[in-house]
């Protein structure tokens, strides 16, 4: 695996409860690092780092080739707004390029946008790597195991 392989999302806002966001990010080294902050309720923060091995980055790249994400523009998505934003940002194959967006309720505000081809490859992009982390986060951090 190239070590120019990077991955960062974020999706956040700041609002009632202070500053709440979900970010994650991928390094050329195999760190995983993962935070959740939310004060809803009086909720900490959550920090979570491990390493995840060559296979794992070469999955993960090959998701998102699968996803063509990297021939995408978000100049036409819909800019961040009080409501939040989504940024994501990736280095793969000597290709570096980031996202910035407001949060994405449903499919209908994809429908909706200007360019619903690229907003609609990011929001299942993202989807897929929401459950790639916490997939493997679950599997690391598991307290009993099977």
């Amino acid at each position: 695996m190239s070590t120019d392989f990077y991955l960062r999302y974020y999706v956040g806002h700041k609002g009632k409860f202070g500053h709440e966001f979900l970010e994650f990010e991928f390094r050329p080294d195999g760190k995983l690092r993962y935070a959740n902050n939310s004060n809803y309720k009086n909720d900490t923060m959550i920090r979570k780092e491990c390493n995840v091995s060559a296979p794992v980055l070469k999955e993960l790249a090959r998701v998102i080739e699968e996803a063509e994400i990297m021939y995408e523009d978000d100049k036409m998505w819909p800019a961040p707004d009080r409501i939040g934003r989504q940024e994501l940002e990736i280095v793969h194959k000597n290709q570096h390029i980031c996202f910035n967006t407001s949060k994405i309720g449903s499919l209908v505000d994809v429908n909706s946008s200007k360019d619903p081809d690229g907003l609609r490859a990011f929001y299942y992009l993202v989807q897929d790597l929401k459950c790639f982390v916490f997939s493997l986060i679950g599997l690391h951090f598991k307290i009993k195991p099977i």
